[in-house]
């Protein structure tokens, strides 16, 4: 099993705490925030691991990059601090296991991986996507959802084999060295939990909002303005690479969406929820989208616009019911090439 690169030297001399004191669902002062974290680094229980919403934020907040989120998950697992009842953990486990159906396939780049979402296959054409290759499916599932189950001992031993599989099945046997990520999950897989866990990635991942702006910019005279005000729900994955963030602008500013200031988006952004809800905590997972959809629909979102598949399917149809259009990012960019028939 690989050891989490993590330096207890950094957390016990922290005087600010950042971790907990900034979280959004547990409300600690300094003191309180200093004993709880020091409980949970001497192995011991902590409220923070039964009240924990896994919204990956802390992971974020820590001005020392030093992993406090994956602690958090280690010890709710070492302890039994299940975020997740324990039946639906299994039943995950069991349902996103690898399937042992790959076939070796050449494929040429751009590969385009879809991770455990080949349904959306649909959204990989017209200009943007021209001459991609798709790949996708249980085999290449990236594992980081575990971390909202309290499971890293999975991640641990799943991960390294989809590795593999990317490399044997597809990237070597073809020549490819570039793997572009559809969502969040899997960038932060190869780019950050992967490296924190001590597994190598032997590819180059490259984030979609990335290669998205690669492309718009060169197809940039077929482009059509949006001219429309857009949210976006910035999901809990992209936490970990805060720093892709800049090109959600850049999308926005070549395609011609307004970006209008919300409440609720950067690192004061809220989660969609839905594993607020499979943790069954569904009164405060309807706290967290009224107060996330009435950010919205109080600047005049026309779309919200997503890029993780889990925050779409939870949220799709709330927006819907709020008047706006929920789309994901790919989608709107090709509005603005002229491809597609939404309004």
């Amino acid at each position: 099993m690989s050891e989490l690169k993590y330096d207890q030297k950094i957390c016990t001399k922290c005087e600010k705490i950042d971790c907990l004191t900034r979280c959004q669902h547990i409300a600690l002062d300094l003191e309180e925030a200093r004993q709880e974290w020091m409980k949970i680094l001497a192995g011991r229980d902590s409220r923070v691991l039964h009240e924990c919403l896994t919204c990956y934020a802390c992971e974020e907040y820590c001005p020392y990059h030093n992993h406090p989120f994956y602690l958090i998950v280690d010890r709710q697992e070492e302890l039994s601090a299940w975020p997740v009842p324990v039946p639906l953990t299994k039943q995950q486990i069991a349902m996103m296991a690898p399937k042992g159906q790959i076939v070796a396939q050449k494929v040429s780049a751009p590969v385009i991986n879809l991770c455990s979402f080949p349904m959306l296959a649909g959204s990989i054409q017209g200009k943007l996507f021209a001459g991609a290759s798709i790949i996708g499916g249980n085999d290449l599932f990236c594992n980081i959802m575990w971390l909202h189950f309290a499971k890293n001992s999975v991640i641990r031993e799943r991960l390294p084999k989809v590795i593999n599989n990317l490399m044997d099945y597809y990237l070597k046997v073809s020549g490819v060295d570039e793997l572009i990520c559809f969502h969040d999950e899997c960038f932060g897989t190869y780019t950050q939990l992967a490296p924190a866990f001590g597994i190598e990635v032997p590819f180059k991942p490259i984030h979609l909002f990335e290669y998205l702006t690669k492309k718009l910019t060169e197809l940039k005279k077929e482009i059509r303005p949006i001219n429309a005000k857009v949210a976006y729900q910035r999901p809990c994955s992209n936490r970990l690479v805060p720093e892709t963030q800049h090109w959600v602008d850049e999308i926005f500013k070549l395609i011609g969406a307004i970006r209008p200031a919300r409440e609720y988006e950067g690192e004061n952004a809220l989660c969609c929820g839905m594993v607020v809800q499979a943790a069954q905590r569904d009164d405060r997972a309807d706290a967290i989208q009224k107060r996330n959809l009435d950010d919205m629909a109080a600047v005049g979102a026309r779309y919200c616009v997503f890029n993780c598949p889990m925050c779409f399917m939870t949220l799709k149809g709330m927006v819907a019911e709020r008047g706006m259009t929920p789309i994901l990012i790919s989608d709107l960019c090709r509005i603005a090439l002229g491809e597609g028939f939404w309004g």
